[in-house]
């Protein structure tokens, strides 16, 4: 059947002019192209639109291919980041056996401050499990913590031992901290701004006493223990007499230098006067006269040389003094010029 028919000069289809069907026709295709899984599970055609009631089609599912099971063996733990690291072989040693110190994140200060592999050192633990608190916790590389812990456990337990005690405490001045040398403005940057060194002040012992490594009352033989203990152990060793800034502590660093260069500057003092000397007492009246020596010829001063034979007495006065002053030697003796 055609339906199609001409009215006038106008061709008409389904009782609708063609330039109306054209356009209407067109927009459904647009419509289609966006509509495209809707048109695919409900196919339609033009009869539907023009021709009464739209008819029901069937409708088919499409066939979405599901992923296969997991595996029974497949591992249940979640994968690792990418940006997680793993430990260094530092880390990896430093264990709970030898030192409590957590992994802190990475620092990336002002002026190249910071590190990697940093650890904040809370206590050492010794052989017999006793721990030695760091007080405050230490923020330091790994690698330096590794040395301060070897330190203390190796060198430091036999040196507090002959004071009758076991260590329980390291007292830390000072560890990270974003500076120059010294705190001077422009210097170059310290290695406590590196995270690799460590000021100490004192050890605690475990029956209350506190061993200050810079007090010149402790006992001459541990201060010097300690001296010669660090300086076999670190690169860097300042003390008493290094300079002002470490009159009342010890610095410890493990500054990378040529040739391994090594700088241990620490002088172990000695005790200061318990009573402050003396003066000298007045020279008294009775005491000798004092020996110098004579003046030669040459000399120019203008002053006038003493005459010996002013300095004797007269015999009537050698009379009336005792015979201890009168006798050759003490006559010999005021004879001697005087300063």
């Amino acid at each position: 059947m055609n339906h199609i028919a001409e009215n006038g000069h106008r061709k008409w289809a389904y009782g609708i002019p063609v330039p109306v069907m054209v356009t209407v026709v067109t927009a459904l295709m647009l419509v289609g192209i966006q509509a495209r899984p809707v048109m695919a599970a409900k196919r339609l055609n033009l009869g539907d639109l023009f021709e009464g009631p739209p008819r029901l089609r069937s409708v088919h599912s499409l066939k979405v291919p599901l992923p296969r099971p997991r595996p029974s063996e497949a591992s249940t733990a979640e994968p690792e980041s990418p940006s997680a690291a793993k430990p260094s072989a530092c880390r990896t040693a430093l264990s709970q056996e030898i030192a409590i110190a957590p992994s802190i994140p990475d620092i990336q200060g002002a002026g190249g401050c910071g590190g990697t592999d940093l650890v904040r050192l809370e206590a050492v633990v010794l052989p017999d499990k006793h721990r030695v608190t760091v007080t405050p916790a230490a923020t330091l590389r790994c690698s330096m913590a590794t040395a301060i812990a070897d330190w203390v456990r190796t060198d430091i337990v036999p040196v507090t031992a002959k004071l009758g005690s076991e260590i329980s405490g390291l007292d830390n001045f000072d560890s990270y901290e974003c500076r120059g040398f010294n705190r001077i403005p422009g210097a170059h940057l310290s290695e406590h701004g590196r995270a690799n060194a460590l000021d100490v002040r004192a050890f605690k012992l475990a029956d209350g006493r506190s061993i200050s490594l810079t007090d010149r009352r402790v006992p001459r033989d541990v201060r010097e223990s300690v001296l010669h203990s660090v300086c076999a152990r670190f690169m860097t060793v300042l003390g008493p007499a290094s300079d002002w800034y470490h009159e009342d502590h010890i610095h410890l660093d493990l500054m990378e230098r040529r040739n391994n260069y090594r700088i241990c500057q620490w002088d172990v003092l000695d005790p200061l006067p318990q009573i402050a000397p003396l003066m000298p007492a007045e020279r008294p009246e009775e005491a000798p006269p004092r020996e110098v020596a004579a003046k030669s010829d040459g000399d120019k001063s203008g002053r006038e040389r003493p005459d010996a034979t002013k300095q004797e007495a007269p015999d009537a006065q050698a009379e009336d003094k005792p015979a201890a002053e009168s006798s050759p030697a003490k006559k010999s003796a005021s004879t001697k010029k005087r300063r």
